[in-house]
C-alpha cells in the first residue's frame, strides 16, 4: 500500500494547528516544522505526532517546507498550513487516487475554499484559488524565490475535486501585518529583479489595476461587501509594493513632474477605465433591454 506524510510548517499557530492536524490524523505520518514558535505550537503537535523539527523562522517561508519534504519517508507528500483544513471527502479521493492512480502523475492541483473576514470568497481571484499541494517525493518542491510561488513538480499533474478548507484571515489586523510586512518587501525585490522601471505614475496605477482586476476582472462585486473591501484592501496592498520600491531608492526626491498634472491625466484616464468596467458588468448583470443598449452605448464611449 502507497503511504502518504502530511508535511505542516508553523509558526504561533498555536488556536489553529490541532484542527489541521486532526483532519489528516489518518496520514500514515506526519511531519511538523515548528519555526521557533513561542507559544504552545509545538507541543498542541506533539499531541498528533513525533515527527517535529525545530528551524528558524525564516522569511523565506518556503525553505522550511522544502526541509519538511526532505524527512518525508512515504511515497506521496501533501504539504499544508496550520489554517487549512483537509474535509473528509478530499480524504476519501486523496488515498483513492493515490492508491489507484495513474504512474505518469507525479502530482495534484487542490481547490482551495477561503475563508476571509467569515466568508466563503468565491469570486475576487479566491476561488478556485488550485494549489498544488500533493505530489510524489522526490518530483517536488518550493523554489524559493517568492513567498507566492506554488511547488514545482517535474512531471504530469491532474486536478482534484474536493477542497481544503482555508481559515485564511481572521482580522484586518492580520491581513495588513501580512501583507505590508512580509509580502510586499518580497513582492517589490522580486520586481526589482524582473527589471521594473520605476515610474511615480505607478503610485496610482499600481493600486487602481489591482482594484480594476479584483473587483470588475474577477467578479469581485459578487462577493458583496466582502468582495469589496478585500478589492479596496488588495489595491492598499500594491500601493505599498510600490511604496517599498521607492523605499529602495532611498525616498528620492523625483524631478520633471508635475505633480497636478502628471497625476490628474492619470485619474481621467482610470475614472474612464473604471467606467467603462462598470458599464460592462451591469450589461451582464441586467435584463432590461433597453437598459443594456444605453450601457452598451456608455461602454463604447468609455472604452
Amino acid at each position: 500500500m502507497k503511504k502518504i506524510t502530511v508535511v505542516l510548517s508553523a509558526y504561533n499557530e498555536e488556536k489553529k494547528i490541532a484542527d489541521c492536524l486532526a483532519s489528516v490524523k489518518w496520514a500514515d505520518e506526519i511531519i511538523v516544522v515548528d519555526n521557533s514558535s513561542t507559544d504552545k505550537t509545538k507541543s498542541i503537535a506533539s499531541r498528533y505526532t513525533k515527527h517535529i523539527y525545530s528551524k528558524e523562522n525564516n522569511f523565506m517561508l518556503n525553505r522550511n517546507k522544502n526541509f519538511g519534504f526532505s524527512k518525508a519517508n512515504s511515497e506521496w507528500i501533501l504539504s499544508l498550513d496550520a489554517d487549512e483544513r483537509v474535509s473528509p471527502e478530499l480524504t476519501e479521493e486523496i488515498k483513492s487516487i493515490t492508491q489507484k492512480g495513474s504512474e505518469n502523475i507525479v502530482g495534484y492541483w487542490i481547490p482551495r475554499k477561503n475563508i476571509i473576514f467569515g466568508k466563503w470568497m468565491q469570486h475576487t481571484g479566491w476561488y478556485p484559488d488550485l494549489q498544488l499541494r500533493l505530489f510524489k517525493k522526490g518530483s517536488g518542491k518550493f523554489e524559493e524565490v517568492h513567498v507566492h510561488e506554488m511547488i514545482s513538480v517535474s512531471g504530469d499533474t491532474e486536478k482534484l475535486n474536493n477542497h481544503i478548507v482555508h481559515y485564511n484571515y481572521d482580522t484586518i489586523s492580520q491581513f495588513i501585518y501580512k501583507h505590508t510586512e512580509i509580502y510586499a518587501p518580497n513582492e517589490a525585490e522580486t520586481l526589482l529583479l524582473k527589471g521594473y522601471i520605476f515610474s511615480p505614475t505607478d503610485a496610482i496605477n499600481f493600486p487602481l489595476k489591482e482594484f480594476i482586476s479584483r473587483f470588475f476582472l474577477r467578479e469581485g462585486y459578487k462577493d458583496g461587501f466582502h468582495g469589496l473591501v478585500l478589492s479596496l484592501l488588495l489595491s492598499f496592498y500594491h500601493l505599498i509594493i510600490f511604496t517599498k520600491i521607492w523605499e529602495k531608492r532611498n525616498f528620492e526626491e523625483i524631478k520633471n513632474i508635475n505633480v497636478l498634472d502628471d497625476f490628474s491625466k492619470e485619474v481621467k484616464q482610470n475614472y474612464k477605465e473604471l467606467s467603462y468596467w462598470i458599464a460592462n458588468e451591469k450589461i451582464k448583470e441586467t435584463k432590461n433591454i433597453i437598459k443594456k443598449i444605453h450601457l452598451r452605448v456608455q461602454r463604447k464611449i468609455n472604452g
